[in-house]
């Protein structure tokens, strides 16, 4: 036996109910999510909205929209991330050349730049 019926003071909201041992229980359904998974950039952004942005947080995970920010902001990083990170290397001469020669100096100086790139935006795009 299912009932509709709507509730005073909410606006477009049915909530359907199904009789069990005889309650009548709701149908709720949570939204459906994304099902890519978070990358660490989306994983940051997350526990900062926990900890310093918890009406946002709250906001965002109620209306069924947290994990599509967080892997909004998880690629918008990344992206922005990749693209610094070639264009320094490019200016500091870090080539293919230099990773067929010294490939543990190649790999010093790509992890510098990648710590620099990711100083760089994760102020503005994380924490913000």
């Amino acid at each position: 036996m299912k009932k509709n019926r709507k509730m005073k003071g909410v606006k477009n909201m049915e909530i359907t109910y199904k009789e069990k041992n005889g309650q009548m229980i709701p149908e709720l359904t949570m939204p459906r999510q994304p099902q890519e998974k978070i990358g660490k950039y989306g994983r940051m952004r997350r526990t900062f909205l926990k900890d310093h942005r918890k009406g946002l947080y709250n906001s965002l995970l109620l209306n069924g929209k947290l994990t599509e920010h967080l892997i909004e902001v998880d690629r918008k990083v990344r992206g922005i991330v990749e693209l610094t990170i070639t264009k320094m290397a490019q200016d500091g001469g870090v080539t293919e050349e230099l990773k067929a020669s010294d490939p543990m100096k190649w790999t010093g100086l790509m992890n510098n730049l990648k710590q620099a790139a990711e100083e760089a935006v994760i102020h503005d795009l994380i924490y913000n």
